[in-house]
């Protein structure tokens, strides 16, 4: 991810690290404990970067991802294994698998040798199991040690509803791993696929599959690059690693070492494994010291409004304590007040989060509906059958994206909030109280449990996590916002819908075209109803929270004037050597400071301008 300077300076990482030492310094002279807070968040962060792997029907995906894990047989890879489950490879000390649910259902462990039972549309789940939303599986495997790898279904093609929930998951990844064929050139609904994910994934890799299988791949290869260019420019200088599956297999079966070496190494395997974990590592450490960054330019701001008050004091003196008296009775007024203002804005711009939220989950559900229908019309008999599970992914995307929405729009109801209450110099220290806090004003409540039953027409599964903060955040679709918008509401909020494939498996479904549209009206309009009140409910919850929070935050900064006011009898009291020795140095460090967080800042625009980057081939 980096670059060497061509008037020989240290590269970007060095750079980086070396600002983030000194400003550590800067910061640790001036407050040890927000310098610790600092130390403390880099030292938390996840080091394991994660790659997920996409492509179209049948371009040897999965036997590609079996070839990196060095796992034969692992990920199934029949043409009808994959489903609307996706597969979460991670390390552990022995083989442990488990399937997961977005809400509050537990994960079930079950053996290994039943992964195909739990991932295939051909075999049945094990008797009472409900379909999971994803696998979890860890083992021994060396390179799952560094990287997280993620194996997205591929039945349907990317233009379809399973093209939505392999861009879902995309969206949480330092890096895409696409898989194409070395047969043809970029098919349409690939070169879509890219254009859509080009704003949204940071990394994007090419394997070309199947390259010992044909000669001509390397025309391919231009051809490739050449439809890049045009449709999605912003890879067309992304790296392509021609791959075979089948040769790395082969080389189990070698006669000997030699000829089993000589056959991995032409498989290309070994040599995009050592790309995989180059790029990510150097993605994830820099995606960390960019949190970092954040973090000090936070503690930063906090430390520059509070110099700039202890310079005003030293220089204005009783005037300064006027103004201070006159803020502290302005903001006790407004915490005392029955009617008070801010609490209307923020009642006001919940209530209007909620109909943007309705309007927004109300097109998607239509627009759904209307596709469904098209879908059933132009129908043959055995289509109808795989109908429900496309539902099933289709809700649950919907569900994602209007998670995604309300998360954003809580922050911004935050902005909006804090910007009623509070000056900008006081937003920086509010901010700042509210990053060290140690947990995030909003957590959103998870529902009250409800158990399903096989007469249910509808699974509703639903989850919330709150409390994990910018961590979480920073990984999901709303990175950008979180790492570079001084105003975080860390918060996340996770909806799950799923419908058709459980109901598929439980009950006999109708091929009657008619009965399929009478069952998709319904299912979609229980869907819509479940999810107005789920998010209704965490609306309320949030509204309550953070007044809550903006009370306090009240509290703090009435008594941080508190203590600024005795400050300020300090000064006073002063002689005028003594002030003006005391002025001049904080005067030096306000300037140290205001440019140490513009330095913050600098670095910041530069590894969000290199992330958005293409890496050259």
């Amino acid at each position: 991810m980096t670059t060497a300077s061509p008037l020989g300076k240290p590269a970007l990482p060095a750079q980086v690290r070396q600002a983030r030492e000194a400003l550590l310094a800067l910061l640790r002279n001036l407050d040890p404990q927000a310098a610790k807070w600092v130390e403390d968040q880099r030292r938390a962060r996840s080091k394991k970067p994660t790659v997920v792997v996409v492509g179209e029907t049948n371009r040897g995906k999965s036997s590609l991802v079996n070839a990196l894990l060095a796992a034969p047989g692992l990920s199934p890879v029949d043409a009808d294994v994959a489903t609307a489950t996706y597969l979460v490879f991670d390390h552990s000390p022995e083989w442990l698998a488990q399937a997961c649910y977005p809400g509050q259902l537990a994960p079930v462990g079950f053996p290994l040798d039943e992964l195909v039972r739990w991932v295939s549309a051909s075999h049945e789940l094990p008797e009472g199991q409900l379909p999971p939303r994803h696998v979890e599986v860890s083992g021994p495997v060396p390179l799952l040690e560094r990287v997280s790898v993620v194996d997205t279904p591929g039945v349907g093609g990317l233009d379809s509803v399973h093209g939505e929930l392999a861009i879902e998951a995309s969206a949480n990844a330092t890096a895409l791993l696409f898989v194409v064929d070395a047969s043809a050139p970029f098919t349409a609904s690939e070169l879509d696929f890219l254009h859509r994910m080009s704003d949204r994934v940071e990394t994007v890799l090419f394997a070309l599959s199947k390259a010992d299988q044909f000669r001509g791949w390397r025309e391919v290869l231009e051809a490739d690059r050449e439809l890049l260019a045009e449709h999605a420019p912003r890879f067309a200088d992304a790296t392509f690693h021609p791959v075979s599956a089948r040769m790395f297999e082969l080389a189990d079966r070698a006669p000997n070492e030699q000829a089993a070496g000589m056959l991995r190494e032409k498989s290309g395997v070994a040599e995009l494994q050592g790309a995989l974990q180059e790029m990510l590592l150097g993605r994830s450490v820099m995606l960390g010291e960019a949190n970092t960054l954040r973090a000090l330019s936070s503690a930063l701001g906090e430390q520059h409004a509070r110099l700039n008050a202890e310079r005003r004091a030293l220089s204005a003196g009783e005037a300064e304590a006027e103004k201070l008296r006159e803020r502290r009775d302005e903001l006790a007024a407004e915490r005392r007040s029955s009617t008070r203002g801010w609490q209307l804005k923020l009642r006001g711009e919940v209530q209007r989060t909620r109909v943007e939220i309705g309007h927004e989950a109300s097109r998607q559900m239509r627009d759904a509906q209307s596709h469904f229908r098209q879908l059933i019309d132009a129908a043959k008999r055995e289509e109808l059958a795989a109908l429900p599970q496309q539902v099933d992914i289709a809700l649950q995307t919907i569900s994602q994206r209007v998670s995604a929405m309300l998360a954003q729009r809580l922050n911004q109801v935050t902005d909006v909030a804090l910007s009623e209450l509070f000056s900008a110099e006081e937003l920086d220290i509010i901010r700042a109280q509210f990053a060290r806090a140690g947990g995030p004003p909003v957590v959103l409540r998870p529902p009250d449990k409800r158990p399903p039953t096989a007469e249910d027409k509808l699974l509703v599964f639903m989850g919330v996590s709150g409390g994990a903060g910018a961590a979480k955040l920073a990984a999901a679709p709303l990175a950008g916002f979180v790492l570079f918008n001084p105003v975080v509401l860390p918060a996340t909020i996770v909806i799950g819908l799923g419908a058709g494939w459980w109901m598929a498996r439980t009950r006999r479904h109708a091929a009657d075209k008619q009965h399929t549209k009478q069952w998709l009206v319904e299912s979609i309009a229980d869907a819509r109803s479940t999810l107005d009140q789920l998010v209704a409910e965490q609306l309320i919850e949030a509204e309550q929270q953070l007044s809550l929070a903006l009370d306090d935050a009240l509290s703090r900064r009435i008594e941080a004037i508190e203590a600024e006011l005795k400050e300020v009898d300090k000064t006073i009291k002063m002689g005028a050597q003594e002030r003006a020795k005391q002025l001049s140095l904080v005067t030096k460090q306000v300037k140290e400071v205001a440019e140490g967080r513009e330095r913050a800042e600098s670095f910041l625009l530069r590894i969000r301008t290199l992330r958005d980057r293409p890496r050259d081939g």
